[in-house]
């Protein structure tokens, strides 16, 4: 990258932000609001459909502006521009990235001197005539039975970002059944094909090396499952992939046109929008696909183009970056008030400290400061039944994102009216507690004073999830230029693979090293 990377602490713009925290850190939300009236229009954007009330956080609008400042100090702009362009933000591991080319309508995006919009271009036509010929019965399995099930097969990014939005988008789906399996628990797996029949069943075996250890034992499993009732050829017909190693995939027996491509500038966190989406568009056909890849597109010009203090996942990352690194807030709640995202945290937490789980900086120098942050949360009124009163009543300041839709897709008026009324309710009584209320003792005192930014969608449509999915990632992208980090790597996650495979050998070899092993083998 062209630019200088900074430590943001060294900088004049976090000093300022420093002694307004001083100043601020014990004004109540309750006298903020009593103080302006108006606190709520002016502190919330509407985009469109998204209506983002970013009022009930612990700031005002000069925070806003000092974070605005330390942005311009960091080149965050800059780096904004060259987000979309050819870059090597993941510069540990020598790559581009670029998920978002995935999504875009330009004709030209070059890296390395090719234009890899063609190669998205192609892709996308390929994905197009594939689901739509397995979903109209035209491509049929070996004995001439239209696929009645989907299972993608696939680990990380290869499964949670799919497995999020077929559940999410389960309203727009067709006749087809899709289903996930990522853990090597071959219990879990076997659940699941118990369920099917392999005449009418399509696997998608995800992986980008096709060496994935945990995708490639689940994949010889169903493999043999298959044959067992299939002959050999037959597989030709009920088995694809997503890789970038061809050979191995044909290696397994997977036919090279039922092959669609991953490619390095895009990270598996951030692959939902690639083929990796392939079980997403035949779960609700290619159009809903593309409605997904538009909201997405919508966010990322969004982003670009707006002003930092009007920015919705800029305002995010400030937001998030205001609590860890000055309230010293080390989680962050997020509480969809639909079923429908019941796996929108799973998701954002791969998405978020997978990417930001760093100490060391982009100079390779130890960090003295917090990054990331612990993402958690659940589907809201089972929240409130379970880790609520610790974020009203509990020791720890957890900042919350609640996420709420105006329109109930079967036209339940009634229910969604006491859904919505719980996400408002609970955000208002995080935000003022009792203050100003008489309460009979102190065990039913509610201070208050606890942040929240509320997200109120007018409907789920693949295009407002997309939409949605990507101003999380955008926020991901600015909390690592202001910490000063490389999102795009994760090198944490490979010493365990390696280690892994050592303890698989001991395992396999009856090797008793330790007493742990010891007990294993005796009982296995």
């Amino acid at each position: 990258m062209s630019f200088k990377f900074v430590n943001p602490t060294q900088t004049k713009s976090w000093n300022a932000l420093q002694q307004h925290f001083e100043q601020t850190k014990e004004i109540h939300l309750h006298n903020l609001f009593a103080q302006n009236k108006n606190r709520e229009q002016e502190l919330s954007i509407v985009n469109n459909d998204f209506y983002v009330d970013f009022s009930k956080n612990r700031w005002t609008t000069k925070t806003i502006n000092l974070f605005a400042e330390l942005a311009e100090e960091l080149k965050l702009k800059e780096n904004i521009q060259q987000y979309t362009q050819e870059n090597q933000f993941n510069f540990t591991e020598g790559r581009a990235v670029l998920h978002t080319a995935l999504r875009s309508t330009k004709k030209e995006i070059i890296l390395d001197r090719n234009n890899i919009m063609d190669a998205v271009k192609k892709t996308k036509i390929k994905i197009k005539n594939f689901t739509d010929d397995i979903i109209n019965g035209t491509q049929k399995g070996y004995t001439g039975k239209t696929f009645t099930d989907v299972v993608n097969i696939g680990v990380g990014g290869s499964d949670l970002g799919p497995k999020l939005v077929c559940n999410a988008l389960k309203y727009y789906k067709n006749h087809i059944n899709t289903h996930f399996i990522s853990n090597v628990e071959g219990d879990a797996t076997q659940e699941i094909l118990n369920t099917l029949n392999p005449e009418t069943t399509l696997f998608i075996i995800v992986s980008k090396s096709f060496g994935t250890q945990e995708t490639i034992k689940n994949a010889i499993l169903i493999q043999k499952w298959f044959l067992k009732t299939e002959p050999k050829k037959a597989m030709q017909q009920h088995f694809v992939s997503v890789t970038s190693n061809f050979e191995k995939a044909i290696e397994f027996g997977i036919q090279k046109d039922n092959i669609f491509p991953m490619w390095d500038w895009v990270g598996g966190r951030f692959s939902l929008w690639s083929s990796v989406g392939l079980s997403i568009a035949l779960s609700i056909g290619f159009d809903n696909f593309k409605q997904l890849l538009i909201g997405a597109e919508k966010a990322d010009q969004h982003f670009s183009t707006t002003n930092f203090k009007e920015n919705i996942p800029v305002l995010m990352a400030f937001l998030s970056v205001w609590y860890n690194n000055f309230y010293q807030s080390q989680a962050e709640a997020v509480i969809p008030y639909t079923e429908y995202l019941e796996h929108l945290v799973s998701y954002l937490q791969q998405a978020e400290m997978e990417s930001n789980g760093k100490s060391i900086d982009r100079n390779g120098n130890r960090i003295t400061y917090q990054t990331g942050g612990i993402v958690f949360g659940s589907v809201g009124p089972n929240a409130q039944h379970a880790f609520m009163q610790l974020l009203h009543q509990g020791t720890k300041m957890i900042p919350t994102d609640f996420i709420g839709y105006c329109t109930s897709l079967y036209g339940q008026k009634e229910h969604q009216d006491v859904l919505l009324a719980s996400l408002f309710s609970q955000a208002d009584a995080l935000a003022f507690g009792t203050q100003g209320k008489q309460v009979e003792n102190a065990f039913k005192n509610f201070e208050g004073n606890k942040p929240s930014t509320t997200f109120l969608i007018k409907k789920l449509t693949p295009k407002s999830l997309g939409k949605l999915i990507a101003f999380y990632e955008h926020k991901i992208f600015v909390q690592g230029i202001l910490w000063n980090i490389n999102c795009y790597d994760q090198f944490g996650v490979e010493l365990g693979k390696t280690l892994n495979q050592n303890i698989v050998q001991q395992l396999q070899n009856n090797t008793e090293d330790t007493a742990l092993i010891k007990f294993y083998q005796k009982n296995k």
